[in-house]
């Protein structure tokens, strides 16, 4: 709804949500959404040990590594960065580019590996 003032301006009128109003005010999250976090990160950085402890080797020691890396960095940017109360659009601003340079990553490594073996086949060149 819009309502006209006393200069003719007229000023869009909207109704803040809870959430809406909490962050007008300025957000206060409760220590223990912190503290839950901070054990999490705890226990993840404690079974990315265990990983190295256990003695797991080749694919499945780095593909755990980096499920458990992957997963701390998400709980640390949900939650200390504060992308958990921010608007979708900051979110997906901030989000999507780093995903779409995880995706060109994979993509060059696969190509390096195609780019080694043809050189490895039609020079002779040994790896």
């Amino acid at each position: 709804m819009a309502e006209s003032t006393a200069d003719g301006l007229v000023h869009a009128q909207h109704y803040a949500s809870p959430a809406a109003a909490a962050h007008e005010e300025g957000q206060h999250h409760p220590l223990k959404v912190y503290f839950i976090v901070w054990g999490g990160l705890f226990v993840l950085s404690a079974c990315s040990y265990m990983v190295d402890y256990v003695g797991l080797q080749g694919y499945l020691r780095w593909s755990l590594i980096l499920l458990f890396m992957l997963i701390k960095a998400g709980l640390i940017v949900a939650v200390f960065m504060h992308m958990v109360w921010e608007r979708r659009a900051l979110a997906y601003a901030i989000l999507v580019p780093m995903f779409a340079v995880i995706v060109f990553v994979g993509i060059m490594a696969v190509e390096s590996h195609y780019t080694s073996v043809i050189r490895e086949e039609y020079f002779g060149v040994d790896r």
